[in-house]
């Protein structure tokens, strides 16, 4: 595990002490906790993000999704 320095708000830091300390658990535990549900939320807007982005792409074509793929498969 890597060690890093952060520098926070004093209010923040106090928070993150009550709250660790009410919970049993050290801090660093609870700063991991917070960065991976952290890390975990932003790849589920990206995903979300990329769907809305991609939503009715398949409006511009003229073809049946089924006979789009049909059509590719006989290029082989």
């Amino acid at each position: 595990m890597t060690r890093t320095i952060i520098s926070i708000p004093n209010e923040l830091k106090i928070w993150l002490d009550d709250f660790s300390k009410s919970n049993n658990r050290p801090t660093a535990e609870t700063i991991r906790e917070a960065i991976y549900a952290y890390k975990k939320r932003m790849e589920i807007e990206t995903e979300v993000d990329l769907l809305s982005q991609t939503s009715g792409l398949w409006k511009a074509k003229n073809k049946d999704g089924l006979e789009y793929v049909e059509s590719l498969r006989n290029e082989w």
